[in-house]
């Protein structure tokens, strides 16, 4: 699982764009590659996507317990910890795979949505990357496909994201993604800060924690959660890393995206920008009969360096016409793992569990003999009462968590 990582985390972060490493597809560099999209993963498992529950929109989790209670940790010797939860609202109407809302009265919060985490790697987990790493990992949308069949988002000035950017080759973004990272709510205990600065501002203050550490900045997700991934990358190299002294950009030697099935962000004064900023390394990793990351087909272009991968080769998977099969994130880390050199055979390189492949999709051959949809919360999140009663999403340590999260999130960095 380790490989030689942490002699090699800057060529596998992207220090010379993996020159020579995609194709055919470096063995460390798939499990770097997983790796990330673990940590993406995680996001999925931990959102709770019930709207029947009233805390439908949050994660079922602690960020104490996030690792443990979505399977991450187990064979897995990378340690992190958790240092913040990122939430986020919407001051246009976005399709409700974006921001899901409760159909209860009592809803914990009208406004908002949990996006993501933050993560810090922890001494253990430094030994064996090579360097303390922050991850932010970006949660993806909810309904795979559904929303790409009514995207409407017009392109918009991003002055707002990136005000230092040249006046005559202003980067333009979908408005719909500059929404969901800009917008505050005042009535929200989560969003009077945006989803923007709440990452920016945790960002500040690890670097400062650690000022004196190699460190590397590594930002992940999926369909979405891609999207966030290199928006808020390129917003933190534009804006705040010509204020960071000279002696923690040396520390710092890259910021890296891992994009899983990103559609596309901006127009090509956007590219122009993003390709600026020389400490930037993009890996959009694509599926080749996945449709999303050629959405939206017109004025918009790609950003980064590209692998692709093909799902379709795996002789592991029923042959579907589902699109939402393709765009799957466990279909993509599937992927990873065994697509070989110029799209040809499919041979699993890396000893990935295929179960993990039927968590949220019925995708298998039958003859593996593993359910479909087989990950749901216990009793599907009925909790029995001490009267004998069940009731959906019972407290649990709820009320712990949205004082602790009303306490890190309310506060502007």
């Amino acid at each position: 699982m380790v490989g030689d990582i942490a002699k090699r985390w800057k060529e596998l972060s992207g220090n010379s764009k993996w020159k020579d490493l995609l194709d055919p597809l470096d063995l460390d560099l798939r499990r770097y590659i997983l790796h990330y999209g673990d940590m993406a993963e995680v996001g999925y498992v931990a959102f709770n996507s019930d709207r029947r529950s009233k805390y439908v929109g949050d994660s079922c989790y602690t960020k104490e317990e996030l690792f443990a209670r979505t399977g991450y940790l187990k064979a897995n010797p990378f340690r992190y910890e958790v240092t913040k939860y990122i939430y986020g609202t919407s001051s246009i109407r976005l399709p409700e795979c974006f921001i899901i809302k409760s159909l209860s009265r009592e809803a914990w919060n009208k406004e908002s949505n949990w996006l993501g985490y933050i993560a810090v790697a922890t001494d253990e987990g430094k030994k064996l990357l090579g360097r303390r790493d922050i991850v932010v990992a970006w949660r993806g949308t909810i309904q795979l496909y559904e929303w790409a069949n009514d995207f409407d988002f017009p392109l918009e000035s991003a002055v707002t994201v990136f005000p230092r950017a040249n006046p005559n080759d202003e980067p333009r973004i979908a408005n719909g993604w500059l929404s969901l990272y800009t917008s505050t709510d005042p009535r929200s205990r989560f969003d009077k800060t945006s989803a923007q600065e709440q990452v920016q501002g945790e960002l500040k203050r690890l670097l400062e924690l650690y000022k004196d550490e190699d460190i590397t900045i590594t930002l992940t997700g999926h369909s979405l959660g891609a999207v966030m991934s290199i928006l808020s990358a390129a917003d933190f190299l534009h804006n705040e890393w010509p204020k960071i002294t000279p002696s923690l950009q040396h520390r710092l030697s890259c910021v890296t995206v891992f994009a899983f099935g990103s559609p596309r962000i901006g127009d090509r004064s956007f590219k122009r920008l993003v390709e600026s900023l020389e400490h930037l390394h993009i890996l959009r990793v694509t599926n080749v009969p996945d449709l999303i990351p050629r959405y939206p087909v017109f004025r918009f272009t790609d950003v980064g360096e590209e692998l692709q991968i093909n799902t379709l080769k795996s002789e592991y998977l029923k042959r579907s016409l589902n699109l939402g099969h393709f765009h799957n994130l466990e279909a993509y880390l599937h992927g990873v793992a065994g697509t070989q050199h110029n799209q040809g055979e499919f041979k699993l390189e890396i000893n990935r569990d295929i179960a993990l492949v039927n968590k949220g999709l019925d995708a298998l051959e039958d003859k593996y003999l593993v359910p479909g949809h087989w990950w749901v919360l216990e009793n599907k999140g009925m909790v029995q009462s001490d009267d004998g009663t069940w009731k959906l999403n019972g407290d649990r340590s709820k009320n712990k968590q949205e004082e602790e999260e009303e306490e890190n999130n309310c506060k502007f960095p």
